[in-house]
């Protein structure tokens, strides 16, 4: 499936090609930390298959709760989190490396409903159903 997306300020427009069934949802503290949220929502792309059609990423590095070392794009203006993949320097080519897209960044986040749950050991209890919350359709 074609994904297109864009940091929250547009100055990172991008689209990828991704498979629906590689959504996750991510638990981990580092996710939490980053979104600012109980969890994050993440489109697997191989790197090869993302195409960056606007701006330029600002790279961070840091090691993740996994140990690996991770690499962060985001857009340096507004602050949007692209993705996170591996270090390139832990891999043969970037057509090794597969891109946790943020799904919230995709114009077809709607179309992307997660299909496992990750890092489950620090997930946020009371995330986990909402339903019986009062809605509002605006604030």
């Amino acid at each position: 499936m074609e994904v297109h997306g864009a940091c929250h300020c547009r100055a990172i427009e991008f689209t990828a090609h991704i498979d629906p069934s590689s959504v996750v949802l991510c638990h981990c503290t580092d996710c939490q930390v980053m979104s600012g949220g109980p969890y994050r929502s993440i489109a697997q792309a191989n790197e090869g298959d993302f195409k960056l059609v606007k701006g330029a990423l600002t790279l961070y590095h840091k090691v993740g709760d996994s140990g690996n070392s991770r690499e962060l794009g985001f857009c340096n203006l507004c602050g949007s989190h692209i993705y996170a993949t591996s270090c390139l320097k832990d891999h043969d080519s970037k057509s090794n490396r597969i891109l946790g897209l943020r799904a919230g960044t995709l114009a077809e986040a709607g179309e992307l409903p997660p299909k496992l749950q990750v890092w489950c050991q620090s997930l946020i209890p009371w995330a986990q159903d909402i339903t019986a919350l009062p809605q509002k359709e605006r604030q």
